[in-house]
């Protein structure tokens, strides 16, 4: 009888294939070639598809929806006012509800968002930075009220301040009291719920503001390395909370130089964290990241074009070794993504998971020269600049003098210049332009949805005991400051339904508000 072979294992023309290929494995220091020993053929990566917008309902629909197409995390888009912690009846709020992402102001906006969704089986990431620490308690407070323990939970909160003030805005608070709350949700998430990432440091937002991958990856590690001071210095032990930070990094066109900067952040990340802190756990070392692949890349001229674009950049991740991915939608450079778009974005994946061959194998392209020549270059330009950052003062430093606000400037400027004079082609923009009738089926959102949501509002509010309210605010503003530890008092004030604009606004009394450098 002939031997079985899985097909997994081999080509589709019956060539067995071995895990890995070349003499340095996976799985062991410094990683570059991957932080599991066989990678995605002991478990593939967590399809994550982003999504939110309109109600809690609206992307409660669209989470059940890619989730029965196979999707395996959920992934949380929330609109403006809420990502700035205000709540849906604020006059700021006043014409972005639910535009851009989900409108969440009470702990019931959060219940009904995830209704019917098991979050004890679940691994939901949440992108919100500022009022972060808030939203992660309506999370846990949400699981725990329908009966789910807070050790149980699995996920990410996005948390990364620094990449706010250099990139992307949705900044409130100054520098100092925004890396407290911070720490604090590294402190509060070691001791009591252990299988969730309190940060997801990132540089997808500044390559999407117009970086270099060089850029990406030395300014993404040099805010991981400032989180871990931070930390250190509040007192934890590097040990506690390393091995639950994660990355998130962009994944543009260049194939080769994206899975070369993968690779290249790996080892950096090792030999930067092993050198400076000397942890005892090998999990601290290993740069565990999701990828989301390139928005600033897709084109609303011939915008089918983008899933060739996306399935190119997909490719690049899963060769690159990531841990989670998103893939955009064809649609999102002309508005938010249709379930049409977001089913072939959850497809891409799926074919790349199971029929191209890609994760049969592990660092698919390792031993290339031309990548290993990349990885080698990668990591040197990216160590130059982390030590021109070092000289700076360190990340935080370096922000405030705006120095990668400067640096992402300058190479968004050069690669303009290069489209614009068609040095670089972009097809569809300065290369194989056609006419075109521009019909494309765009997702809507209710114009009634703000005055739906502020009605919710007002019943929470006349539902709760105002007495109970007070006084968690009272303390909560108390403890902010006497530099006291938030968490705990957070999930109280959420507990007895405190809006996000209350509990936000209780924190601005004390710690006020901030405008960052822009660079220019």
């Amino acid at each position: 009888m002939a031997e079985q072979i899985d097909p997994r294992w081999t080509t589709l023309g019956g060539i067995h294939i071995d895990s890995i290929y070349g003499m340095e494995k996976a799985g062991v220091p410094p990683y570059t070639r991957g932080i599991h020993e066989n990678m995605y053929r002991s478990r593939h990566w967590t399809m994550r598809q982003y999504a939110g917008f309109s109600s809690a309902e609206e992307t409660n629909s669209r989470f059940r929806l890619l989730l029965d197409k196979g999707q395996t995390g959920l992934s949380v888009a929330f609109d403006l006012p809420t990502q700035l912690g205000l709540d849906a009846d604020d006059p700021l709020a006043e014409g972005e509800v639910g535009k851009v992402g989900v409108s969440i102001s009470t702990v019931e906006d959060m219940h009904r968002l995830f209704s019917e969704i098991p979050l004890e089986s679940i691994s939901t990431s949440m992108t919100i930075n500022a009022p972060a620490m808030v939203l992660l308690a309506m999370y846990l407070v949400v699981a725990e009220e329908k009966g789910m323990k807070r050790e149980k939970l699995r996920g990410t909160i996005q948390n990364d301040i620094l990449k706010e003030y250099i990139a992307r805005g949705t900044y409130i608070f100054p520098p100092s009291p925004s890396m407290r709350l911070i720490t604090d949700c590294f402190s509060f998430c070691a001791k009591q719920m252990p299988l969730w990432n309190p940060i997801s440091i990132s540089g997808y937002h500044i390559r999407e503001a117009g970086s270099t991958a060089i850029q990406e990856v030395a300014i993404t590690l040099a805010n991981g390395l400032e989180y871990i001071d931070e930390a250190v210095k509040k007192g934890l032990d590097i040990d506690h909370f390393a091995p639950r930070l994660s990355f998130f990094f962009n994944c543009h066109n260049d194939f080769f130089e994206e899975v070369a900067k993968f690779r290249a952040a790996r080892k950096l990340w090792h030999d930067l964290v092993s050198q400076r802190y000397q942890p005892k756990n090998p999990k601290s070392l290993k740069l565990r990241f999701h990828t989301q692949v390139a928005g600033v890349s897709l084109t609303a001229q011939q915008p089918l074009n983008n899933i060739s674009r996306v399935t190119i950049q997909a490719l690049a991740a899963v060769c690159g070794g990531t841990q989670s991915l998103h893939t955009n939608s064809y649609d999102e450079a002309i508005g938010l993504p249709t379930e049409e778009s977001a089913t072939v974005a959850l497809r891409t994946q799926q074919i790349i998971a199971e029929e191209s061959g890609a994760a049969s194998v592990v660092d698919p392209l390792g031993g290339s020269h031309y990548v290993e020549h990349l990885t080698s270059e990668i990591y040197e330009k990216a160590m130059s600049k982390i030590k021109e950052i070092d000289e700076l003062g360190g990340a935080l430093s370096a922000t405030i003098a705006a120095w990668p606000q400067k640096e992402i400037h300058e190479a968004a400027w050069n690669h303009l210049n290069d489209v614009e004079s068609g040095k670089r082609k972009i097809i569809g923009v300065n290369h194989g332009v056609q006419s075109e009738d521009m019909h494309y089926n765009v997702q809507k959102i209710d114009e009634s949805l703000s005055i739906k949501q502020k009605m919710r509002l007002e019943e929470v509010k006349n539902n709760r005991n105002d007495g109970d309210v007070a006084s968690c605010l009272k303390q909560l503003k108390m403890a902010c400051e006497n530099d006291d530890d938030l968490f705990e008092l957070v999930i109280d004030a959420v507990k007895q339904r405190c809006t996000l604009g209350e509990i936000i606004s209780t924190m601005k009394d004390v710690f006020g508000t901030y405008m960052a450098p822009s660079g220019f």
